[in-house]
């Protein structure tokens, strides 16, 4: 049923019917981009990107209202822009609202995301909603450790040329970013003989250059620190270090380049660890309607990941963000089916006091499960996490029918009724019980099926899978539990003439022994 990636991912199975999404995109009345900027860039060039983003907003508003005849206001009502920082910032644009909107939100994003392109001096772009589905981050994430900062970004950066290459991979973000220029200094031997440490260099360096408060003026209700330091003209080239003189602790001075040697390097503008390694994190969003990032995460983890991380020995990695959360959510989804499977079959096997019966009365559970999914397909949405949470539900609701044929079948036996004839009765006069109480589940739940409304969009998969579900494994109930009944009377049958030869046999032995 589940089809292959178009992105050119091929597992070699599946017909393409029906898609698997396991954090959806809930369409929102917001949508917002933050945009983060190159170091160092200009507040001006900061702005006009933000500029330049807000346009490209107005142009897709324009595009869409002379689609739909209309003068403007087809697609937002209000944007907002503002900068966090000299080089970062964020727009919120309001939508409007779903009851008359002629375009839903996640359209809105992609011809938005398309319109503004790429923007020159641009670090990081993310398009998204304000408010969004379940998930909480980028639908693919990995975090790569290493004890060597190098290896792991370079790692990194081999792993993002990697993931762009996928169709419907957008937003691509690697967390290592080129640190800022800096001076280290490093202490000569020659300075111990001269009882002179590091920690002196450091302190006389930045008094030099930075300052040292000498002095605090009050002036009115203000108080102005006095610091002395180089004149400006001295504090502009490292070369002036090399004209410094250094005080040594016995009051002396010596230059600075016979204690000290300078070494040029980066800061990094952010320190990110795992397990007391560095690491880095790679993220992504997909475009759920190109391609399913369940798939591509697979692809990637089993043909991609091992390939890059033989060349880069000592760096490995771990899934993070939604990913991980995705891993976890469907570890405790099959540990939550199989304890609510188990309860199911005891709370059935005490009552009718039967190790087999309640096997029956639970075989039309994947019957179910199918009829769920053939309903996805019907209404044409693809399978997510709630469409798994309404199937577990499901679970607990289709055995009503069979438990009814299966105690009336009971019943009927208890009274000294034929076997053949008590299924015939159970399957005819259950019928309609059976039937009304699957109709009237199956319509109760239709209305959100339906609902077109944002807030309802997170349960309608649920909701298929309960009443396409029920229906469907109503219909199974009604020719599956009753020949399945016949067989396990059949079987206790052969069981019981097997053993029938068998126990006299072995009791005559063990008479003619004593």
């Amino acid at each position: 049923i589940f089809g292959n990636l178009e992105c050119g991912v091929d597992d070699g199975a599946g017909g393409g019917l029906l898609r698997f999404v396991f954090f959806p995109d809930i369409a929102a009345d917001f949508l917002q981009v933050s945009m983060e900027m190159n170091g160092g860039t200009p507040p001006a060039d900061t702005h006009n990107a933000l500029r330049r983003i807000q346009e490209g907003l107005w142009e897709v508003d324009r595009q869409v209202s002379e689609e739909q005849g209309m003068e403007s206001g087809a697609v937002a009502t209000n944007v907002v822009s503002f900068a966090r920082s000299d080089t970062s910032g964020r727009i919120v644009a309001e939508l409007v609202k779903d009851e008359v909107a002629v375009i839903d939100g996640q359209e809105v994003l992609r011809r938005w995301r398309e319109e503004v392109g790429d923007l020159t001096g641009v670090k990081t772009l993310g398009f998204s909603g304000a408010t969004g589905g379940p998930g909480g981050g980028p639908a693919i994430s990995f975090t790569l450790m290493g004890s060597n900062i190098e290896q792991v970004a370079r790692a990194a950066k081999a792993l993002e040329n990697r993931l762009r290459l996928y169709e419907g991979v957008y937003d691509i973000r690697n967390s290592h970013e080129v640190g800022t220029a800096e001076i280290k200094l490093n202490i000569k031997p020659e300075a111990e003989s001269l009882r002179l440490t590091l920690a002196d260099l450091a302190r006389q360096v930045r008094a030099g250059f930075y300052g040292e408060e000498v002095q605090r003026v009050q002036r009115g209700q203000d108080e102005v620190k006095v610091m002395v330091r180089f004149p400006r003209a001295e504090r502009d080239s490292v070369g002036y270090l090399d004209n410094m003189r250094i005080r040594t602790p016995d009051g002396g001075r010596v230059p600075f380049h016979a204690v000290a040697e300078v070494e040029l390097g980066e800061a990094p503008l952010r320190i990110q660890r795992f397990d007391r390694e560095r690491a880095v994190r790679l993220s992504g969003e997909v475009d759920k309607e190109i391609a399913e990032p369940d798939k591509i995460k697979a692809d990637f983890l089993e043909n991609e990941m091992p390939r890059v991380l033989t060349q880069f020995p000592g760096v490995r990695y771990r899934l993070s963000g939604s990913s991980q959360a995705m891993e976890e959510v469907q570890h405790d989804l099959i540990i939550g089916a199989l304890l609510a499977l188990f309860l199911i079959y005891a709370l059935m096997a005490i009552p009718l006091k039967s190790y087999a019966q309640p096997l029956i009365i639970m075989s039309v559970i994947p019957f179910g499960a199918i009829g769920a999914l053939v309903g996805h397909w019907i209404i044409g949405i693809e399978v997510t996490m709630m469409s798994f949470f309404g199937i577990i539900a499901l679970a607990g609701v289709v055995v009503n029918d069979s438990l009814i044929l299966v105690d009336f079948v009971n019943r009927e036996q208890r009274l000294g009724v034929p076997l053949i004839q008590a299924i015939t009765d159970a399957a005819g006069k259950r019928f309609r019980a059976i039937v009304l109480t699957s109709l009237t589940t199956f319509f109760g739940l239709i209305p959100i099926v339906l609902e077109p409304s944002l807030q309802a969009q997170i349960v309608i998969p649920m909701a298929v899978s309960l009443a396409f579900g029920i229906l469907f494994a109503t219909v199974i109930t009604l020719f599956l539990i009753p020949t399945l009944y016949l067989i396990l009377d059949d079987f206790k049958n052969r069981l019981r003439q097997a053993w029938g030869h068998i126990i006299p046999q072995r009791l005559k032995r063990a008479e003619e022994h004593v």
